[in-house]
């Protein structure tokens, strides 16, 4: 049975996902975060399609420092990929997470590597 935390997250992502939504041109960049990885998508949900993704758990992803320099690693990475599919603005889903922390800095380094939103 899931614990409160997580029913609270779940919840809040609906919430969210109601107000949000990612189509070909301005996909949705979402972020799931578990307790050591952390992942990055590009949905066009209306084709149900991923345009582009990244994570920490690739193999040619080398992971150094703390979880949060992980996490602007793959905001970095995200945003190559998203920059060379065509793909310069996006919708951001911080997918019930707080907007602290590794969903953060994530979404810090993806605006640096040249995404908007």
């Amino acid at each position: 049975m899931a614990n409160n935390k997580e029913i609270r997250r779940l919840k809040l992502k609906m919430g969210i996902r109601k107000k949000i939504n990612g189509t070909s041109e301005k996909p949705r960049l979402t972020v799931f975060r578990s307790n050591k990885e952390i992942y990055a998508q590009l949905i066009d949900d209306v084709n149900s399609k991923t345009l582009a993704s990244a994570s920490s758990m690739e193999k040619s992803f080398v992971k150094e420092g703390t979880k949060t320099d992980v996490a602007k690693s793959v905001g970095k990475l995200v945003a190559e990929r998203a920059i060379s599919a065509g793909i310069s603005s996006v919708v951001f889903d911080r997918n019930g997470y707080l907007y602290h922390g590794r969903v953060k800095s994530l979404a810090d380094s993806a605006r640096e590597g040249g995404l908007k939103f």
